[in-house]
């Protein structure tokens, strides 16, 4: 872009960058009572996830999203193509807690649960052990190419990518079984399919946890560019009291806040709390711990930087006045829509039965005249034994005057498997007048009257 010149004078040229150039940005370690939520939740999600899949279940993986044979297990339950209705019900109670989450206190789970927010922290605790403290990586990164250098940035990402990779296996031991995966890999002898996936996740895990990390949450998560659609005058937010902690400084006169920047410093996506709340906030509460500390030393009380809502601050609210403007009335409609959905799932699975049949008319012949002058059509039957054991099932037809099985009656599955059964009915001459009349089958297990599903279809005469 050119600049203004005065008359005579030559024409500056400044040049303009269209794009933030990154700033490297080394979290400072906190601790305090977030830091220990954050935390919590690292491990008790590393665990499920990690761990989850080694678990056995009735002689296989408890928790098993078989592809290959579109089969779904969560433990004691057993999903088909056909139970995509459950996933359906899931993305919305994600989307609804989403909602209550954030409506109530903020980006809770981008502050605690999130991957990106998770493998980030245990990134960063490994770059700590390994390198040093803020300062330490600071001076490491300023300084030029050295041995020391060199082996130490060698182990960390050493470190890095073993923990990706790890993670990569795991994701992948979740629809592979991992055992077998775990042989596989130990014999070099993976298929591409799972050589890529593992690598293609591993990856994922290096670059945004490693590399990316803030970068990820400002640019390309959607959600910190929605959230404002979900706030409100009364959601708990970081904020900072500019009131108690202006002006800054130290000394007669001055603030709380002695402008250590310690909130900067301990910020994963290095913005300046006292600015406001920002869209780059993802809600860790870094900056209260860290700020808490620092009153502690000087003698001032904690609470400088706080969860609170724009409406307290405002109307100075007292703790127990900002709670209570918390069950407002969103808050209790999202509430009651996600506990009513999550209530009906709960039931609809507690009655599920074991048990799918489809019927298919043969659109080979829609009706035909056999022996006897006997009326016939020809039906299949794809059977599905959502259990894990072995059944026999009984097949019979109703509905309509001398209807009759012309075929096997009984059909015996194995656990967690489908039969496509063809079944021939029959009906006395005579005994229905031409065009399509409504019929039932009925299949019921041998073992348990409770496991029975009825299904009905037309039975055409010509």
């Amino acid at each position: 872009m050119t600049a203004e010149a005065q008359p005579g004078a030559p024409a500056q040229v400044v040049e303009q960058a269209l794009y933030e150039v990154r700033k490297t940005i080394h979290p400072r370690a906190v601790h305090g009572w977030f830091a220990g939520w954050r935390w919590a939740l690292v491990w008790a999600t590393q665990l499920v996830f990690y761990g989850l899949a080694w678990l056995p279940w009735n002689d296989r993986q408890a928790v098993l999203f078989d592809i290959a044979h579109r089969k779904f297990y969560i433990f004691g339950l057993v999903f088909f193509p056909q139970d995509i209705i459950y996933l359906t019900i899931l993305l919305i109670i994600s989307a609804l807690s989403l909602f209550l989450f954030t409506a109530v206190a903020g980006r809770l789970w981008c502050g605690y649960a999130c991957p990106q927010t998770v493998y980030t922290e245990m990134f960063l605790w490994v770059e700590e052990k390994i390198e040093g403290d803020r300062m330490a990586r600071i001076r490491l990164d300023a300084a030029p190419l050295s041995l020391r250098k060199f082996a130490l940035k060698a182990a960390k990402h050493g470190a890095w990518i073993a923990i990706a990779l790890w993670t990569g296996f795991t994701f992948v031991g979740y629809f592979t079984p991992i055992r077998e995966l775990w042989d596989a890999v130990g014999s070099f002898n993976t298929g591409p399919w799972e050589t890529f996936w593992v690598l293609f996740y591993g990856f994922a895990t290096y670059g945004n946890a490693g590399w990316m990390r803030e970068q990820v949450c400002k640019y390309m998560c959607p959600y910190a560019r929605f959230q404002s659609a979900m706030f409100d005058q009364d959601t708990l937010i970081i904020t900072y009291d500019p009131e108690r902690g202006e002006p800054r400084g130290k000394g007669p006169g001055k603030g709380h806040c002695v402008d250590c920047s310690i909130c900067v410093q301990v910020c994963p996506t290095g913005i300046d709390i006292r600015k406001g709340l920002q869209y780059e906030c993802i809600g860790c509460a870094a900056c209260i711990d860290g700020c808490d500390r620092v009153m502690e030393k000087v003698g001032y009380p904690k609470g400088l930087i706080r969860y609170s809502t724009q409406h307290a601050m405002e109307a100075k609210l007292t703790r127990a006045q900002m709670l209570k403007r918390a069950l407002r009335p969103r808050v209790l409609v999202y509430s009651a829509v996600l506990w009513a959905i999550i209530i009906a799932t709960g039931v609809t699975l507690w009655h599920r039965v074991p048990l799918k049949v489809d019927v298919m008319r043969d659109r080979g012949a829609l009706s035909r005249e056999v022996e006897g002058g006997m009326v016939e059509n020809i039906y299949r039957l794809q059977i599905m034994n959502t259990a894990e054991g072995a059944r026999r099932f009984e097949i019979a037809v109703g509905g309509q005057p001398t209807l009759t099985l012309a075929s096997e009656a009984t059909v015996a599955l194995e656990g967690a498997a489908a039969l496509m059964v063809p079944v021939k009915v029959r009906v006395q001459p005579g005994a229905l007048p031409a065009g399509t009349h409504r019929i039932d089958f009925s299949v019921r297990a041998l073992d348990d009257a409770r496991v029975a599903v009825q299904e009905k279809s037309v039975f055409i005469v010509r």
